[in-house]
Formats: structure tokens, C-alpha cells, sequence
């Protein structure tokens, strides 16, 4: 993939979470978050189970959202030079 198609598609997808989560749909806004984690590479992919609790799912994006922020701006880097 490259870094334009990337952009393109996690600025849809980051759009989409931040929708859902203002909304406080957490557990559509955790399987956005799944679904970014899968646009990364396999080194960079957090690991974790799902989620179908609304409490839960809020928990989840606390403790996930800004290291799949730091996994997208890393994965970003790798594009760029290569």
C-alpha cells in the first residue's frame, strides 16, 4: 500500500471512530479501532480480544486509542521511506 492510499483510508477510518465515539457508541467505535489495527503492519498490530460490553468498550478506547495513534504515525514513517 501506499502512503496516499494509507492517508486516505485512515482519515475515513479516524473519522468514523471519532464520529461513533462522540456519539458514545463505544463498541462500534472499538471495532473501527479494530479494523485501523488491522490496516497495519503485522509488527505493529496491537493484540486484544473483542469486545460486545459498552463499558468495556469504553475502557478499551481509553487505554488503546493513542497507541494505535502512535502504530498509524509509525507505519507512516515506514511508507514515506520505503
Amino acid at each position: 500500500m501506499i502512503l496516499q492510499e494509507f492517508d486516505a483510508l485512515i482519515d475515513k477510518m479516524m473519522l468514523a471512530f471519532e464520529y461513533t465515539e462522540n456519539l458514545g457508541q463505544y463498541v462500534d467505535a472499538t471495532r473501527i479501532l479494530f479494523q485501523i489495527n488491522e490496516q497495519l503492519s503485522d509488527d505493529l498490530q496491537l493484540s486484544f480480544d473483542e469486545i460486545e460490553d459498552s463499558d468495556a468498550a469504553k475502557s478499551f478506547i481509553l487505554q488503546y486509542k493513542s497507541e494505535i495513534k502512535s502504530a498509524i504515525v509509525e507505519y507512516r514513517q515506514r511508507l514515506m521511506i520505503s
